[in-house]
């Protein structure tokens, strides 16, 4: 009688050592693993296993967006009875590009006045009571140009909160003292702003970039004086922002159409026409030409900003297509981007470099680089990103580069689904700023299009590192000698005023 170690059973049936194949012991007939036992298994492993793995060729099939319905505004609705809630947004044109520059303090804190500011009716405390009670969730803030507000509700309690949401719209109360503890933290954080370096150089850097524009705008203590602040200026804001024709709505949830309907046409029912037409906010005036601009502080990191006017809009052009592809590459794709991978993992100057290519709808964004370093190391920095930007627009990135970059980006798609009212919010963003109902295909097809010379030819174009504008927040004291070289320096102060670097101070 044979015995068999109880090791042996460990084996199984097969058992795949680095690539070799050993059968059962028993059914070999020996205890041990002889040459007559084992076989070379021909597939692979590992790696190259991963590797070989072949998909079908990825295609966008969003979800539905529920239904597109326009009663006296656009609505779009979409039911989901997976859960007993239902959510409500209101979108709402008109963002600070619509105002005047002397109207930046009052529509940067329209969102808290419209939540926190109760209604004609009711003060403050009273609503938050009341929405304790209904057990709502309300949401109130900018973004896409304009304005927006969300209602979360049971079915069961939605007709109040409709009542509730109705209110504050189109009968805010702009409480005094709401208003007034607002524009306290405003001046406080605008007194401070200056304490964080990095939320500092993005807005100096917009300013310096966009001038007079809406988007270089940075709130001064002068915006938030009083008298930008009295109740016939707020009013003046909402019969410009809160009325009919300004609207887009959104219905997700547990509520089909024929519930939906009469209650959008009792919330819409109280709505004012609006007055007059929104002006079309002005193209800016970008600065170009170069420079570096140093803003002294004194603080461990020097955080380095160099961008140029970047030419592409969003839009669906080859053009447009290419640069999303050509971000991802340059600093867009996180630790294998190029500027990562050179200025953190080869050289070690940084935690975290990226690229930037903004591309708005109506004007052209900005192309270039941040980064930030110590400040002894601030030339090598910028050194070496001029150096990768310009490796980047001399040297094609390779098939694999961009393959890799379109399939990151394909793929990332599924986050934009993630929820139904994600899927909503979307349509209606879409909507609000103009684009094509089937721009989510058009975005999709047009990335998968793009190859290297798409790429190449859009770096070429855009990205010139001798045209960037450089903006160093940091400790001029210890950067070292050479920065001049780099070109003609500039002083840049926190009120926005730019004097050459050796000017005597005004």
């Amino acid at each position: 009688m044979t015995t068999v170690p109880r090791w042996a059973g460990l084996l199984g049936a097969v058992v795949v050592l680095g690539g070799w194949t050993g059968t059962d012991q028993r059914q070999a007939g020996s205890a041990g693993l002889g040459p007559d036992t084992l076989q070379v298994d021909p597939r692979p492993v590992g790696r190259e296993a991963v590797e070989a793995l072949t998909y079908p060729p990825l295609r966008l099939d969003p979800p539905e967006a529920g239904e597109y319905r326009v009663l006296d505004v656009p609505v779009f609705h979409l039911h989901d009875p997976s859960l007993p809630l239902v959510d409500v947004f209101v979108q709402m044109e008109g963002g600070t590009a619509h105002f005047s520059r002397d109207e930046l303090g009052p529509i940067s804190g329209f969102p808290t006045f419209l939540r926190y500011g109760g209604t004609r009716e009711l003060p403050p405390d009273s609503v938050d009571r009341k929405v304790d009670l209904l057990a709502l969730q309300l949401g109130f803030g900018s973004a896409g140009g304009g304005r927006f507000a969300t209602l979360n509700s049971l079915p069961a309690t939605l007709d109040d909160g409709l009542e509730v949401l109705s209110a504050m719209l189109i009968r805010p109360g702009f409480d005094r003292e709401v208003v007034e503890i607002w524009r306290g933290q405003e001046l406080e954080r605008v007194r401070r702003r200056a304490d964080n370096p990095t939320s500092l150089a993005y807005a100096e850097f917009n300013r310096l970039m966009f001038g007079d524009h809406s988007v270089g705008w940075v709130i001064q203590e002068e915006d938030l004086a009083p008298e930008h602040f009295t109740d016939e200026r707020l009013r003046s804001l909402q019969d410009r922002l809160l009325c009919r024709e300004r609207l887009i709505l959104g219905v997700v949830g547990d509520l089909t159409w024929e519930e939906a309907e009469p209650r959008i046409e009792r919330f819409l029912a109280d709505w004012p026409p609006c007055a007059r037409e929104l002006p079309e906010p002005p193209a800016p005036e970008m600065r170009t030409g170069g420079g570096i601009y140093i803003l002294p502080r004194e603080v461990e990191q020097t955080t380095i900003i160099m961008a140029k006017p970047g030419g592409v809009r969003q839009e669906a052009s080859p053009d447009y297509y290419a640069s999303r592809v050509a971000n991802r590459i340059l600093g867009g794709g996180g630790f294998s981007s190029r500027l990562m991978t050179r200025i953190r993992t080869e050289e070690g100057l940084t935690y975290g470099a990226s690229s930037i290519w903004t591309t708005p709808l109506r004007y052209e964004g900005l192309v270039g680089a941040v980064t930030s370093t110590r400040p002894e190391r601030t030339l090598d920095a910028v050194e070496l990103t001029l150096e990768v930007l310009d490796d980047f627009r001399e040297r094609p990135p390779d098939e694999e580069e961009v393959a890799r970059a379109v399939e990151e980006i394909s793929n990332g798609y599924v986050f934009a689904f993630q929820s139904t009212r994600q899927i909503v919010a979307r349509r209606m963003g879409d909507l609000a700023q103009g684009l094509p109902d089937d721009w989510l295909e058009r975005y999709f097809d047009g990335i998968q299009a793009v190859d290297p010379a798409d790429v190449h030819r859009v770096a070429r174009r855009w990205i010139v590192p001798d045209e960037m504008t450089i903006l160093l927040v940091g400790d001029p004291e210890r950067f070292g000698p050479g920065i001049e070289a780099l070109g003609p320096l500039y002083r840049l102060d926190l009120d926005g005023s730019v004097r050459p670097w050796d000017a005597p101070p005004p």
